[in-house]
């Protein structure tokens, strides 16, 4: 039952979503900034909300990234800039040594702008940073 596991507060994981070098494509990206290994990585994405008066939501994603070295980072997808328009949700679970952590990343609808991007040195690329 998931009220019996214990969930521990989620610290060094950032999500980012980044524009491509080639200025054209865009994609989300997991950063982990700790100095332990994050292994069995499940990530559920979903955009949904309001696009021209009407009620719009995309699949659930689903990925899973086995092994995430210390200060490192993973692409987890793609992302079609008409999506930003929508609330973009990203579930992440995984596991340090033996004990689980969990945690959602949303980003709200219309907060994926040029005017909100900054520079991710992880990355070496400009985007938004949830952290």
């Amino acid at each position: 039952m998931k009220k019996d596991i214990e969930f521990h507060p989620v610290t060094g994981v950032k999500l980012a979503i980044a524009r491509e070098k080639d200025a054209d494509g865009w994609s989300a990206y997991l950063i982990n900034n700790n100095l332990i290994e994050l292994t069995t990585m499940l990530i559920t994405s979903r955009a949904y909300g309001k696009m021209e008066g009407k009620e719009k939501k995309s699949s659930v994603l689903r990925h899973m990234i086995e092994r995430l070295e210390p200060t490192s980072f993973a692409r987890i997808e793609g992302i079609d800039p008409d999506l930003f328009a929508l609330t973009n949700e990203f579930w992440i679970s995984y596991y340090i040594v033996d004990q689980i952590f969990d945690k959602k990343f949303i980003f709200v609808a219309g907060s994926i702008q040029e005017n909100h991007m900054s520079y991710i040195p992880e990355l070496d690329l400009h985007g938004i940073v949830h952290t």
